[in-house]
C-alpha cells in the first residue's frame, strides 16, 4: 500500500496561525521520515476550518523543506481562480519541488459560502470547474494554447514555465454526489479522489462506480491509485484514542454546521461556544464520524479497518491526523505509532 499525510490545517480559537503552518511542516517533514508516499493539503477559504487557503504557498514552503515525499493538492477549488494564473503557479512549484507535485481539483464546498466571498456565481461551479480543468491541462502540454470558453478564455497562451514532469503533473479530481462530476471525472481519463466529507460506504460505492464507468470508456483506471483519505488517530488503547479525539472530532462536527448555515460572512471572528448554543439543530454526532468517516483505536483496530478498506480494493490511503487543532505532540506520537505498528503489516 501507499500511505499519504493529510490536512486541512486547522485553526481552532487559542491557537497561533503561524503555529498552524509550524506544525505543519513539521508533521510532513516526519511523514518523509517515516516513509509516507505523499502529503496533500486542502484549500478552503474565510473559515477555522482551514487556513489553507493559499495552499499552494504552503506546498513551496514544503517543497523546500522536504527532499522527497510527493506533494499534493487535495484539493485546488480551480473554479474559484484564474486558470492561468494556476498552470503557472502549479508548473513553477512542480519545477522548485523536482518533479513531485500531485494536483487535484475539485469544485469546492457545497454550502456556496465561498463562491459568495469571491463574488462567484455557485450555480456556475461546474462548468467553470471543468472549464478550468481543461485550460489548466492544455497549458501545461500546448505551445500557442486556444480556448473559448464560456467562463474562461486564452489565445496563443505559453506556460512558462512548464512543468517539470512531462507531460503534465498527475491530476486527481474530486466527486461526491453529483453524477454530472463523475461523469466529467471518468471523461479526461485521470484518477479519482475521496476526501473526508463522504461516508466510507458512499465513498466505497462512488469509487466503485468511477472504476465502472472508466472501464466502459476505455480508460481503466484502477480503484488501487485512488487516494482515498479518513480521519485517523491511532493510540496504545481504545479508551486513550477515543478521550483523544472526542473533542477534536467534535469541533470539525460543529464547524461544519456552523459554516454551511452562515448565509453571509463568516464565523472567523465569532465563538463557537456561542454558536454551540444558539444552533436550532444538533449535527452529525462523534460515534456517527468515528465509525463512518474515520479509522480511530489501536493499532490492531486500525489495521483492522485498513485491510477492511484494501479487500475493497483501496491500496492508497490517506491520514488526517490532524484534525480539530490535535495537539502536535500527539500528531507526532500518532503517526510513529502508525508506521511502527500499523505500516509494516500493510506493505
Amino acid at each position: 500500500m501507499k500511505f499519504a499525510f493529510f490536512t486541512h490545517l486547522p485553526w481552532p480559537e487559542g491557537r497561533e496561525a503561524a503555529a498552524v503552518i509550524a506544525d505543519t511542516t513539521e508533521q510532513v517533514r516526519y511523514a518523509e521520515e517515516l516513509g509516507f508516499h505523499s502529503a496533500w493539503l486542502a484549500e478552503h477559504h474565510f473559515t477555522r476550518y482551514c487556513i489553507g487557503s493559499s495552499s499552494l504557498i504552503v506546498a513551496t514552503h514544503l517543497a523546500a523543506r522536504t527532499e522527497r515525499i510527493r506533494l499534493g493538492t487535495a484539493v485546488l477549488v480551480s473554479p474559484l481562480h484564474n486558470p492561468l494564473r494556476l498552470a503557472e503557479d502549479t508548473a513553477t512549484l512542480d519545477l522548485i519541488s523536482g518533479g513531485r507535485l500531485d494536483v487535484g481539483f475539485g469544485r469546492g464546498s457545497g454550502s456556496g459560502y465561498e463562491y459568495r466571498g469571491y463574488n462567484i456565481d455557485p450555480d456556475e461551479s461546474q462548468d467553470r470547474f471543468q472549464e478550468s480543468v481543461r485550460m489548466i491541462q492544455g497549458l501545461w502540454t500546448t505551445p500557442d494554447f486556444t480556448m473559448d470558453g464560456k467562463h474562461f478564455q486564452a489565445s496563443h497562451a505559453n506556460l512558462v514555465p512548464m512543468p517539470a514532469q512531462q507531460p503534465h503533473p498527475p491530476i486527481y479530481l474530486a466527486a461526491t454526489r453529483n453524477p454530472v462530476t463523475l461523469d466529467f471525472v471518468v471523461s479526461t481519463g485521470h484518477s479519482l479522489c475521496i476526501a473526508v466529507v463522504q461516508d466510507t460506504a458512499e465513498a466505497l460505492d462512488l469509487c466503485q462506480r468511477f472504476v465502472d464507468k472508466s472501464a466502459e470508456e476505455g480508460f481503466n483506471l484502477p480503484k488501487s491509485e485512488i487516494p482515498f483519505f479518513r480521519y485517523f488517530y491511532v493510540a496504545e488503547t481504545e479508551d486513550e484514542a477515543h478521550h483523544d479525539t472526542l473533542d477534536k472530532l467534535n469541533w470539525v462536527i460543529d464547524i461544519m454546521q456552523w459554516r454551511n448555515n452562515l448565509e453571509e460572512g463568516s464565523e472567523v471572528y465569532q465563538r463557537m461556544d456561542n454558536w454551540r448554543r444558539q444552533r436550532h439543530q444538533l449535527p452529525l454526532s462523534y460515534d456517527y464520524l468515528a465509525e463512518n468517516r474515520a479509522i480511530i483505536g489501536t493499532p490492531q483496530q486500525c489495521l483492522d479497518k485498513i485491510n477492511a478498506l484494501r479487500d475493497e480494493g483501496i491500496e492508497y490511503f490517506g491520514c488526517n491526523f490532524d484534525f480539530g487543532g490535535m495537539e502536535h505532540e500527539k500528531v507526532l506520537r500518532s503517526m510513529k505509532l502508525f508506521s511502527e505498528e500499523v505500516m509494516p503489516h500493510l506493505k
